[in-house]
């Protein structure tokens, strides 16, 4: 009994020195560096709506690895170093898995994912599938930084009726709702009545549907998730591919020899000559890195308070991964801008180490299907450069069609379209590509 008491007197102790050592925290420990509040609002009025990653960056350069910037109610630590991402995702992950609460957010209905497989044959154009989920993700990337939207500032506001001034984010709000719902309702849809027609029992919603385990609102939601987190990074990432070919005629040429060389001319590469292309590898690593495309990753959150290299990170911080910081480190790369695999070279010609897609993101938070796209992204690559020569594209007097590298706003990042050229590298390499589109189509 007296073993007991003195337990429990302990454990009571603890709790009232852990209060007190909290409040020392918050009253005697700094917030990270950043720039100057203002009485009340804080940094409200300094909070990037546009290309947000260039201002973080910038302020990185001036204020250190750790950025804080707060609004009334919230607090928002930027990350610029990949060191001290790993240190908080990856080692302090039990802390910084969470995700933030955006009322905007909230106000859209459940997360933006459609399936892998729906067992459906995306059109070439117009699509209407893709259109939606391309609709749907660009409502949730024009929504999701701090301050792009009053009402994560200020979340009383979501009371106010979609008639008054300053509440148009109602209608955006409704709309996204209507766009996220047909999303995730019209494939599903699509592949039960190819169930009913004997067409499919393949795909992942036939095959959740058919074990009568889930409900349909979560098969259609999580079906909806990995539908358009996969296909709209995947565009980005092979639309910069592009780009980067086209502007650097040179390493295309290099990777071309290179598949020459191993493969030769009469077959398509596959996943097994991977390890025999390390000028394609690099050229892969650099895509990823050059223009990354979710450039400030997908905010987490503190679930405790925390203290980092003396600084106090409060519970219910939106933490954010500045990846266009650390790929832009020049420590590491030098002239960040160009797009240059030989950095991922050691001096004997080797590749080096440096595999990590930043990207993909850190911890327990990391993105579920990088091994997905990871291999369709190099696999599309190495294809569309055994087969195909991208150039820029030439005015009707010869002259070529100069290309300003503009990258769009949003959560995802997307190459603002540009003029090039994209034609067979020989005969030969056209009736590949003939050959695997019929025997696919078979």
């Amino acid at each position: 009994m007296h073993s007991l008491a003195l337990l429990v007197l302990a454990a009571v102790a603890l709790r009232v020195f852990h209060k007190v050592f909290r409040a020392w925290q918050r009253r005697y420990l700094s917030f990270p560096p950043g720039p100057p509040p203002y009485p009340i609002i804080g940094n409200l009025l300094d909070l990037p709506t546009k290309l947000p990653w260039v201002t973080y960056t910038k302020w990185g350069i001036q204020y250190g690895d750790l950025v804080h910037i707060s609004a009334p109610g919230q607090h928002v630590v930027v990350v610029n170093s990949v060191k001290t991402a790993v240190e908080l995702f990856e080692k302090r992950s039990h802390i910084y898995s969470d995700r933030p609460i955006l009322t905007m957010i909230e106000l859209l209905t459940a997360a933006i994912i459609m399936a892998t497989v729906y067992g459906y044959e995306v059109q070439p154009t117009n699509d209407h599938f893709v259109s939606l989920s391309e609709s749907a993700v660009k409502k949730l990337s024009d929504a999701i930084f701090p301050g792009a939207m009053a009402v994560d500032t200020f979340p009383i506001l979501r009371y106010l009726p979609s008639w008054m001034p300053g509440a148009d984010f109602q209608q955006f709000a409704a709309e996204a709702r209507e766009l996220t719902k047909e999303m995730q309702e019209a494939p599903v849809n699509f592949v039960k009545q190819n169930m009913c027609d004997g067409m499919d029992s393949t795909s992942v919603v036939a095959k959740l549907l058919a074990t009568n385990r889930y409900d349909e609102v979560t098969i259609q939601s999580v079906a909806g998730t990995a539908y358009a987190a996969g296909a709209d990074t995947t565009v980005s990432s092979l639309t910069s591919f592009c780009l980067a070919m086209a502007l650097y005629p040179e390493i295309q040429k290099k990777a071309q020899t290179e598949i020459n060389t191993v493969i030769g001319t009469d077959r398509l590469p596959e996943f097994e000559d991977r390890p025999l292309l390390p000028y394609v590898e690099a050229l892969y690593r650099e895509v990823m890195r050059w223009r990354p495309v979710t450039p400030l990753g997908v905010p987490h959150a503190s679930t405790e308070d925390d203290i980092y290299n003396g600084y106090f990170i409060p519970k219910g911080t939106t933490v954010i991964s500045n990846i266009w910081a650390m790929t832009r480190d020049e420590s590491i790369y030098y002239e960040p801008d160009r797009f240059n695999p030989d950095r991922f070279f050691t001096a004997d010609g080797q590749l080096n180490e440096d595999a990590t897609i930043l990207t993909f993101g850190f911890g327990q938070r990391i993105c579920e299907g990088r091994h997905h796209a990871d291999a369709t992204i190099w696999a599309t690559i190495v294809s569309v450069l055994s087969t195909f020569n991208i150039e820029k594209a030439k005015y009707a007097t010869g002259k070529e069609i100069d290309i300003d590298p503009k990258y769009s706003d949003g959560l995802i990042s997307h190459p603002e379209p540009f003029a090039c050229s994209i034609t067979p590298r020989s005969e030969m390499a056209k009736n590949l590509v003939q050959a695997t589109a019929e025997t696919h189509d078979v």
